[in-house]
C-alpha cells in the first residue's frame, strides 16, 4: 500500500460569492430613435470667459440623456465649489479645509468601530470557547485562547460514539481524522489525565522551534539526577552530544537523559525557564488543559493534561519534518564523543510496538510513528499518526491502560475504523 504524504497541502474548494445573471435590463431591449442620435450643445462664445457670472451652456431638451444631466450636475456642483473657495480669505479658507478633513475622519472612525463591534459578536466555533470544556480554565482564559485557535483543528464533544468501539474501563481516548477535521470517537477526551513520556512531544516542539539540530550539548550531573529506574538513553558527564542525536535519543528510546539535556540547552540553562516555555507554548497551541512541571513527564501532581491537548501538541509537532521522519524510526544508532574524546555509537529501539513489528496494525493501515508513555499513575498511554487505505492521515491516542497488551488492542479497535 502507498504511504501518502500527509503534510502535502491541498486546495481547497472555489467559493463562489454572488450568481451570474443572464437577464437583460430593460433598457437593454430599447433603441434609440434615428432623430434623437446626438444630443445638441450650444455655447454663447461672447460670454465664454464669464463663467462667474453665469452658465452660458445651453443644452436642447431634445434628445437629452440622463448620463448628460448627471456630468452637467456634477460639473456645476464642483465649479460652485471652487468659486466659493476662491471666495474665501486664506485663514477661512484653511478653516474649511480642517474641517473637511476631520469631519472625514470621524466618518472613518465611525464606521470602523461599527465594524469592530461586529466582528467582536462573531461567534466563537475553536476549540475551548466553551468555558465548560476547559479545564479548570476561567471563561476569559477560554475566550482568550479561542481567538488564537484556527478552525483548522478537529472539534468535538468530551464523548463522542461511533460504531462498535468499546473500550476497557478506565481508559480515555479520542480518534482525529486530520483531513476532514472530526472527532470520530471520544472517551473522556476532556478529562484530566497524566501524560507520562507523551509529554516529550512538547520538549521536541520547543527543541526544534528554538534549538538549532547541529548545536552540540555537554552532559552535565543535572541531566542524571533521574529517578532509578527511569528510561535513558545511556549519556555520562562529560559526553558531546548535538542536538539532532538528542532528538532522536528523545523520540525513538524516550531516553530521559536526553530530555533533560535539550530542556537545559533550550532554557539557557535553566530548567525553570524551560518549564515556562513549555507552559507557555501549551497556551499558544490552544492546550488550556494541561500544565507541565518537567520535560520528561515523571509522575508530578501538577504535571496533567487531556487526550484533546495531546492531539493539539502532536498536531502541532508534526508540521516539524524533523519530528515526522524521527517518529517513524524503529532503530537508531545515537553517535556522540565520550569526555575522553572518543566516539561511541549507541543502538536504540523504538518504544512504540507497531514500529518494532511486535504488533501488526488493521489491514490497509500503516502507523507512521508518535510518542508513547508508562507510568504508575499514567498507566500505558500511546498517541499514534497513522493513514488508511487512501492515505488520509489519522491521529489515535489511548492513556491509561491497564497493561501494554491492553492498550494495543483498544489502539487497533480505533484504528480498524479509519478505513
Amino acid at each position: 500500500m502507498k504511504v501518502r504524504n500527509f503534510l502535502e497541502k491541498k486546495p481547497g474548494p472555489v467559493k463562489l460569492f454572488g450568481r451570474r445573471s443572464d437577464k437583460k435590463s430593460p433598457d437593454q431591449d430599447k433603441t434609440a430613435p434615428e432623430d434623437e442620435v446626438k444630443d445638441e450643445v450650444t455655447v454663447d462664445a461672447a460670454d465664454e470667459g464669464n463663467l462667474a457670472g453665469k452658465d452660458n451652456l445651453e443644452v436642447t431638451d431634445k434628445g437629452k440623456s440622463r448620463l448628460t444631466a448627471i456630468t452637467g450636475n456634477i460639473a456645476s456642483f464642483f465649479r460652485n465649489e471652487v468659486r466659493f473657495m476662491r471666495s474665501l480669505s486664506p485663514r477661512m479658507y484653511l478653516t474649511v479645509t480642517l474641517l473637511g478633513i476631520m469631519l472625514v475622519a470621524a466618518t472613518i472612525g465611525i464606521v470602523t468601530a461599527l465594524i469592530l463591534h461586529h466582528a467582536d459578536n462573531l461567534p466563537l466555533t475553536a476549540p475551548y470557547s466553551n468555558k465548560d470544556l476547559v479545564y479548570q480554565a476561567s471563561e476569559d482564559t477560554a475566550l482568550a485562547v479561542s481567538s488564537a485557535l484556527s478552525s483548522d483543528l478537529c472539534v468535538g464533544k468530551d464523548n463522542t460514539s461511533t460504531g462498535d468501539i468499546v473500550l476497557k474501563e478506565g481508559e480515555s481516548a479520542a480518534l482525529f481524522d486530520l483531513e476532514d477535521k472530526e472527532v470520530i470517537f471520544a472517551k473522556n477526551m476532556y478529562e484530566k489525565i497524566y501524560p507520562a513520556s507523551i509529554t516529550k512531544i512538547m520538549t521536541a516542539i520547543l527543541t526544534l522551534k528554538y534549538g538549532n539540530m547541529d548545536d552540540v550539548v555537554t552532559i552535565m550531573w543535572r541531566d542524571l539526577e533521574l529517578e532509578s529506574g527511569s528510561q535513558v538513553v545511556g549519556f555520562h558527564i562529560g559526553d558531546q552530544v548535538t542536538v539532532r542525536e538528542l532528538l532522536h535519543g528523545l523520540l525513538v528510546h524516550s531516553g530521559n537523559d536526553a530530555a533533560m539535556a535539550l530542556a537545559r540547552y533550550v532554557g539557557g540553562g535553566s530548567m525553570n525557564s524551560f518549564i515556562q516555555m513549555m507552559n507557555d507554548e501549551l497556551v499558544q497551541i490552544g492546550a488550556t488543559g494541561s500544565h507541565f512541571t518537567n520535560p520528561t513527564g515523571l509522575q508530578d501532581s501538577d504535571h496533567y493534561t487531556t487526550v484533546y491537548d495531546i492531539y493539539l501538541m502532536l498536531n502541532e509537532a508534526i508540521k516539524y519534518s524533523d519530528f515526522v521522519s524521527i517518529m517513524q524510526i524503529s532503530v537508531y544508532n545515537v553517535t556522540y564523543t565520550t569526555a575522553e574524546g572518543e566516539t561511541k555509537f549507541v543502538n536504540l529501539d523504538s518504544t512504540d510496538h507497531y514500529l518494532t513489528g511486535e504488533i501488526k496494525p488493521p489491514k490497509d493501515v500503516v502507523v507512521l510513528g508518535g510518542k508513547t508513555g508508562t507510568t504508575s499513575s499514567a498507566g500505558h498511554c500511546l498517541a499514534i499518526v497513522s493513514q488508511n487505505a487512501f492515505g488520509q492521515p489519522y491521529i489515535s491516542i489511548i492513556v491509561g491502560a491497564q497493561t501494554t497488551e491492553d492498550l494495543y488492542e483498544d489502539m487497533n479497535v480505533l484504528l480498524s475504523e479509519i478505513n
